[in-house]
């Protein structure tokens, strides 16, 4: 059985005028950053908002939490729209 390897990297941000630590698979950074962009808005005011709104006890957990359900959302608009599908693969 293959094993992957993640990378989990520790940063520090800003929310709500305190600095935190928050450590997050690589992936999860690249799925925020690109939700940040998205919104025109930076990642730490966007982390500040799932902060505000989490409904779990790690900052982390609620990070993945809104990048999962974003990309999700985003998926099931694309497969249910021809002209959003991005996967050529998509369309069989």
């Amino acid at each position: 059985m293959a094993t992957t390897h993640r990378t989990v990297t520790k940063r520090s941000i800003e929310v709500a005028g305190h600095k935190t630590s928050v450590s997050l698979e690589d992936q999860f950074w690249s799925g925020l950053r690109e939700i940040a962009g998205g919104k025109n808005t930076t990642v730490a005011a966007l982390v500040e908002k799932i902060d505000t709104d989490r409904n779990t006890h790690s900052l982390s957990s609620a990070i993945r939490l809104y990048v999962l359900n974003h990309f999700r959302a985003a998926g099931v608009s694309s497969r249910s729209d021809p002209a959003k599908r991005t996967d050529p693969s998509a369309a069989r």
